[in-house]
């Protein structure tokens, strides 16, 4: 017997540019104070936690905890890349269905630099050595930063095999605009068309623009889970629950594929979407909304496929059709996405949480998808780990 783990209470901070935040541990604890209340409950509840982020030294976990509490409390520090926060919640998540503990929170906070993603050790071999090899071999094009090339190249290749423009592209950021618009914690909250997508500068030319592309962002969100029967005891709601979750890692066809669009994950994705199916006998055809993974907009466009929200070689009608949005079969990144959002590494897993837990609670206010009852949440880190998760409304 497992137990099921409830979605206690969600805290996010407003996301902010590189230099406009709070510190780390400042964001982290502020997000922390945020679900405790959201909770109802106090730190001296919880008996584990779990500790999200890329750019920081070791225990930065116990700094942002401590100014919350300091109840000597297990702390465990999480890097899994851009799925961190999703890493923190499959721990906190494993926790409370084996009976590990009956009250769990993940947190995810993330201080980022201005400009592109780099190592900061230059003295050892990267976990993206043979990544870049792949990157190298594939797509060339030396002067792109690498993280464009990475997912630009899979755009392209997605272009190449089944016809897909630079227009689609265009057409997914103009979408998160929009959604970003009614959100109040998104980092950039001002609408842009299709046209002015276009018409930004060029990255890479004939493959992407500079909107396509998230932001650096700093940020905090968190998450408390606990046991129906803590719940019971504590009078908290029990609305949301994680109905299924799995996470994968890289699969021998991620350069063995000679595919842009498996280096970048999406053998990763399929397997973790197709898990969740089994895990939960829930159809992906059934779900309401989703928060995925829009590093860029090309692995939005690569991810409907991956996940199963339309055929592979279909996401050009999906997008057309208006299947990504208010109206069509699946709300796609009601938030506004780490497109619009922003995408502080360690955070983003939980702020995705943070979103779907107030779509299925009916409390997502301008935003609300009309009788959200399951939601599907797909975080992916390179180097690499894919988290699905899916969360159901009583």
């Amino acid at each position: 017997m497992t137990n099921q783990a409830i979605v206690a209470g969600v805290g996010m901070i407003k996301f902010a540019k590189p230099g406009a935040s709070d510190s780390y541990d400042a964001m982290g604890a502020a997000a922390i104070r945020d679900a405790l209340k959201d909770a109802g409950l106090t730190y001296a509840d919880v008996q584990q936690a779990y500790a999200g982020y890329v750019y920081g030294d070791s225990t930065c976990g116990q700094k942002a905890l401590y100014q919350v509490g300091m109840t000597g409390i297990p702390i465990v520090n999480v890097n899994n890349n851009c799925s961190t926060g999703s890493t923190a919640l499959f721990l906190a998540r494993q926790a409370i269905e084996h009976g590990v503990a009956d009250c769990v929170l993940a947190v995810g906070f993330e201080q980022m630099q201005p400009g592109a993603l780099g190592s900061h050790w230059t003295d050892r071999p990267t976990p993206f050595d043979d990544f870049d090899a792949a990157c190298d071999d594939l797509v060339g094009n030396s002067q792109v930063p690498l993280a464009l090339r990475y997912f630009g190249g899979a755009g392209k290749s997605h272009m190449e095999k089944h016809g897909t423009n630079l227009n689609d592209f265009a057409k997914i950021r103009a979408k998160a605009s929009r959604h970003a618009a009614k959100n109040p914690l998104a980092l950039f909250n001002q609408e842009v068309t299709e046209e002015q997508v276009m018409s930004a500068p060029v990255m890479w030319e004939g493959v992407m623009t500079r909107l396509m592309a998230c932001p650096p962002t700093c940020g905090g969100a968190a998450a408390i889970l606990c046991s129906e029967a803590f719940a019971a005891k504590h009078g908290i709601d029990t609305t949301v629950s994680i109905k299924a979750q799995s996470m994968t890692t890289d699969y021998a066809s991620t350069f063995e594929a000679r595919d842009m669009m498996q280096v970048v994950g999406y053998d990763m994705t399929a397997e973790a979407a197709k898990q969740v199916q089994e895990q939960s006998g829930i159809d992906i055809a059934d779900v309401d909304v989703v928060e995925l993974h829009d590093c860029f907009a090309h692995n939005e466009l690569i991810t409907y496929e991956g996940l199963g929200l339309t055929p592979e070689g279909t996401a050009q009608k999906f997008i057309a059709d208006g299947d990504n949005t208010y109206g069509g079969k699946f709300v796609t990144n009601p938030s506004g996405g780490l497109l619009s959002k922003g995408h502080p590494l360690g955070a983003t897993g939980l702020a995705q949480c943070y979103e779907l837990t107030h779509q299925l609670r009916g409390t997502a206010e301008a935003r609300q998808v009309e009788g959200a009852k399951t939601a599907l949440q797909h975080n992916l880190g390179l180097g690499g780990a894919c988290v699905v998760t899916l969360y159901q409304a009583a």
